[in-house]
């Protein structure tokens, strides 16, 4: 059976893939072996009706479709088969009691003495100097974090087409020295939270000018502005990427996650929990060693290229 493709962001570069609509929402199918239907863009858009839409998927033979519940909703209101996603979240009301109460007194202390260290935090539009900029900060490494950085030798063109993508749900937040754009925030707006798409800025000045801790604060401050309820940043991070984000008040949430098995296969893979691949199945430390093999890979290639 074939199906129409929709272009989709995976790991930064532009892939199609195969979709159902029902009604007027968009469903992606991923997985060959086990065909798995998500709603498209579903950190903003929400299942109304999933029984309703089983039914239409169960008749182009997906195996299983799977939905959350976005924030504030967090209460479990399906009976579905059901797994806690942990996503990082940070509770909003205003940005005074976040400066004062939510953070660390070492966070503060950084966010502080960023404009003392020449960065000015502002608001941007997105033209083309910005997204020459945002080139630079892009070209900067090709590993970023322990994996190849999805943005590195980007063309103007395609740089400038992502960044361009729901703007008229975005902000831009810039962090400049000396007029030179040294980090970035595109701030997401979704109903009652917000999501910094990229959060960015040059390696060289990490140390030095807390650039990223002044960012977040920027964020917090747009999102008080909007009453947003929260300002999230995708899934729970591990390591020192968590760190970053508990000084920043950032929390641990759970949301249901539902998986509805649509045939035999479906039922089958989700009883022996294989829905999720190999990945989840495996121990902890495995995952953080084989994650610190990948880093040791990248950083030793890039290396040997410079």
């Amino acid at each position: 059976m074939s199906f129409d493709k929709v272009g989709i962001r995976d790991k930064g570069k532009l892939t199609f893939l195969p979709y159902i609509k029902v009604d007027k929402d968009i469903f992606i199918i991923t997985g060959k072996f086990l065909k798995t239907a998500t709603i498209h863009k579903e950190w903003s858009n929400d299942v109304s009706n999933p029984e309703a839409v089983a039914d239409v998927l169960r008749k182009h033979k997906i195996d299983v479709f799977t939905f959350w519940q976005r924030l504030p909703d967090i209460a479990p209101r399906y009976n579905y088969y059901m797994e806690w996603h942990a996503i990082s979240a940070l509770p909003i009301t205003t940005y005074e009691h976040w400066i004062n109460n939510q953070i660390k007194t070492d966070t503060r202390k950084k966010i502080k003495r960023a404009p003392k260290r020449g960065v000015d935090i502002r608001k941007v539009e997105l033209n083309d100097e910005f997204v020459k900029g945002a080139m630079k900060i892009y070209n900067e490494t090709p590993v970023r974090r322990g994996k190849r950085f999805w943005h590195f030798g980007k063309d103007f063109d395609t740089t400038k087409q992502e960044l361009s993508e729901d703007l008229e749900n975005s902000d831009f937040i810039g962090a400049y020295l000396n007029d030179e754009l040294i980090g970035y925030v595109k701030l997401n707006y979704y109903d009652r939270y917000a999501n910094p798409g990229h959060i960015l800025s040059m390696l060289k000045y990490w140390n030095e000018k807390y650039t990223n801790n002044a960012l977040i604060a920027k964020a917090v401050e747009l999102c008080a502005e909007r009453k947003m309820e929260y300002l999230t940043y995708t899934n729970w991070r591990r390591g020192n990427q968590a760190d970053f984000l508990r000084r920043h008040g950032f929390e641990k949430v759970l949301l249901p996650r539902y998986f509805v098995p649509l045939t035999i296969k479906g039922n089958l893979c989700l009883r022996l929990h294989l829905h999720r691949g190999i990945k989840p199945l495996l121990p902890e430390k495995m995952n953080l060693f084989l994650s610190n093999c990948r880093k040791a890979f990248y950083e030793k290639t890039a290396s040997e290229n410079i």
